[in-house]
Formats: structure tokens, C-alpha cells, sequence
């Protein structure tokens, strides 16, 4: 560990931790990664994502339950949609993020499997005499993900129904359930499948036309569309407008949880301390940075790095957590010694004071 300066006036150095690759357990590619990048932004990919932890909340009072733990609205949530959600600390700093699908008498959570058993953990010691069953039901579902412009199209090819919106969901024939999303790409979906069959519904999607695809492309487009994967692109200070989780995943006018008055707060002042930003690396053939490095102005550290990845069309690129004062034309430096890079904030993903993007973000998916 590095030392610190000493005295009463010293600012402390922030500490930068390595974060480990957390889909290191699913194949990174499937032999080309820059086409499978352009399968999932020109026509249709499929993703093996059986990493992800999954948790099932059955039971009649599982609705007005999981309204009083989760950040968004969901007392009401129709069966057949779903949405995003956080479980904040006292602070509003973000623990879990997890997205939600309401099908067949049970919420469905899938988050990161990092996150699993204490997500589960928390969720049962929440119980106490409300009638809800929550329980681990990764062993009997695997995530699987399409994304692209034709998923729609390979979605009813192989069988599977289609639902319509953000997040809406239905049962799959046989178990599980397909859920529409609006990222990582111009149209996806998640499909949460028996874990037995999971092979089976594999072929049965590349039958349809979608591409063969690895982890690396999939994170190169929701790095693309700049939405934060929480642990790579959050730490433990990290608050949901940071981020640009209101919008998904906060109900900023919903009764009581944990973190609400931080939440509020922060909404109602506009000033959140940090920005969630899309950064250009001016790598070469250099290593590039990685999780967890630091984002130096001048040499003094003004953020830490997140996901970074090889985009087929903007090169290497990185998200990154800068302190809001940082100016958009700033000259940075991502990472430190052989990592070292210069980098720019694109313009497009510099929040406002409000923690909300610009109407015209440039890291929005683009139409191709």
C-alpha cells in the first residue's frame, strides 16, 4: 500500500482496487470479436450470460414486499413487465442492482452472481411474517441474452413469444421467461431459461440467425450505450444518479426504503459529487487500462476507471467515475505506469449538475 501524506491538512489518496473479471466463468468470445460486435449492432447475437445469479420471489404478498426493500415502484407491477431496481444502504449508496420481471405468480431478480448470496441473504432476513418464499433458483436458471436489430425476428423463429417495451416479459413454453430490454444494443432480450435446457435454446436461436458471441462483445455495446455494471463501474461510494440509475431504476416519488433521503436529496439539489463518463483512449498498441485504475487531471487522481473494452467502431474506449468538477475538455490520464493512457471525455456523455445525460448523448447506440 502506498503512504499517505501526513499532517491535519493532507488529503488522504484514494485507494484503487483491481476488480477481478467477473465473467471470467463464460466464454469471453467465440472466435471473432469485432464481428460478433457487428452482428449485435447490425442483425442478431446471442450471448451466454448462465453466470448471472437468479432469485425467485413467489408468494401473494411478494409485490407490497419487495416495494418497502427495492428503490423503484413495484407493489403494482402488472404480471407480463418488469423493470430495474437497487437495494440502497442507509446512506442511498447502491449495494445490489438487479433487473425485474413479474411472470407466472413470481418476481424474478437476476443480478450479478458476485452478488447473489447476499442479496438472498438480505432478502430472507426481510421476511419475517410476510408471505413470500424468496430462494435461490440459479441451479434450475440460466441467463441467456440477444441483442440486435433483428431480435424480434429470431425471438419468433425459435419459437419463443415477443413481448412488446422496455422490460415487458413473458412465460417461455417449458419454463422460464423472455424479457424485452432497451440495451446493450438498438433491441435485446434476456432469456432466462431452464438451466437443463439451456443448450437447447441455444441452437435453437442460432438456428433462427443469431450469431455465435462471447462476453467481450456484449460489454463492448453496453459500454457503448453507457449503462454502469455495478462493481466494474460503481464502488463503494456510489449513488444511484452517479450513474444514471434514476431513470431506470429509481421511483423518485414512492413511499419509504432505505437510502430514500439521500435520494431525494441529491434530486432535488442537482448536484451529485460525480459523473458517470464515456472516455476516448488514445492507447495505440499500448496496454490499456484497467477496472479499478485511477483517472488523473495534472497528476492529481479525479476519478477511477470502469469497463473497458475494444469497440469495432470507437476503438478503445473506457467508462469511467470523474468528480463533478472535472470540465468536459479536460486532458486526463486513465490508468497508471504501462496502463498509462491519455483520454477524453466524450461530450456527449457529460451529465448535467441534475446527474441526467444530454438528450443527444453521442454514446447512445447509434442506427446502422
Amino acid at each position: 500500500m502506498s503512504e499517505r501524506p501526513s499532517g491535519p491538512s493532507a488529503e488522504p489518496e484514494p485507494e484503487f482496487l483491481v476488480v477481478p473479471d467477473p465473467d471470467e466463468a463464460v466464454p469471453a468470445h467465440r472466435g471473432d470479436p469485432p464481428a460478433e460486435q457487428r452482428a449485435m449492432a447490425r442483425s442478431a447475437a446471442v450471448v451466454d450470460r448462465s453466470h448471472r445469479g437468479v432469485i425467485a420471489v413467489p408468494g401473494e404478498e411478494r409485490l407490497s414486499w419487495l416495494h418497502l426493500l427495492l428503490s423503484q415502484h413495484v407493489s403494482e407491477l402488472p404480471e407480463g413487465t418488469g423493470s430495474e431496481a437497487l437495494v440502497l444502504d442507509g446512506q442511498g449508496r447502491v449495494l445490489h442492482h438487479m433487473l425485474v420481471s413479474h411472470v407466472g405468480d413470481t418476481v424474478w431478480l437476476d443480478t450479478e452472481a458476485v452478488d447473489l448470496a447476499d442479496l438472498l441473504a438480505y432478502l430472507q432476513k426481510m421476511v419475517f411474517w410476510a408471505k413470500v418464499e424468496p430462494r435461490d433458483a440459479t441451479p434450475e436458471i440460466a441467463v441467456l441474452s440477444l441483442v440486435g436489430p433483428d431480435t424480434a425476428r429470431v425471438l419468433a423463429a425459435a419459437g419463443a413469444p415477443v413481448p412488446e417495451g422496455p422490460y415487458a416479459s413473458a412465460e417461455l413454453s417449458g419454463g422460464g421467461l423472455v424479457r424485452r430490454m432497451p440495451w446493450p444494443g438498438p433491441d435485446a432480450a434476456d432469456l432466462l431459461v431452464p438451466r437443463a435446457e439451456l443448450q437447447t435454446w441455444w441452437a435453437r436461436l442460432t438456428a433462427a440467425g443469431a450469431r455465435e458471441a462471447g462476453a467481450m462483445a456484449f460489454e463492448a455495446l453496453r459500454v457503448e450505450s453507457g449503462r454502469p455494471r455495478a462493481h466494474v463501474d460503481t464502488d463503494e461510494r456510489t449513488i444511484p444518479h452517479e450513474v444514471d440509475w434514476i431513470p431506470s431504476a429509481v421511483h423518485l416519488t414512492k413511499g419509504c426504503y432505505r437510502g430514500q433521503e439521500t435520494v431525494a436529496r441529491v434530486a432535488n439539489l442537482g448536484r451529485p459529487p460525480r459523473r458517470l463518463v464515456l472516455l476516448h483512449l488514445d492507447a495505440g498498441d499500448e496496454e490499456l487500462p484497467i477496472t479499478g485504475d485511477p483517472v488523473s487531471r495534472d497528476g492529481r487522481v479525479i476519478g477511477r476507471v470502469g469497463s473497458v473494452t475494444q469497440h469495432h467502431e470507437l476503438g478503445p474506449v473506457a467508462l469511467a467515475l470523474l468528480k463533478r468538477s472535472v470540465p468536459v475538455d479536460a486532458e486526463l490520464v486513465a490508468g497508471v505506469d504501462e496502463r498509462a493512457s491519455p483520454a477524453s471525455i466524450d461530450p456527449g456523455t457529460y451529465r448535467a449538475d441534475d446527474g441526467t445525460l444530454p438528450p443527444g448523448r453521442a454514446a447512445q447506440m447509434r442506427v446502422r
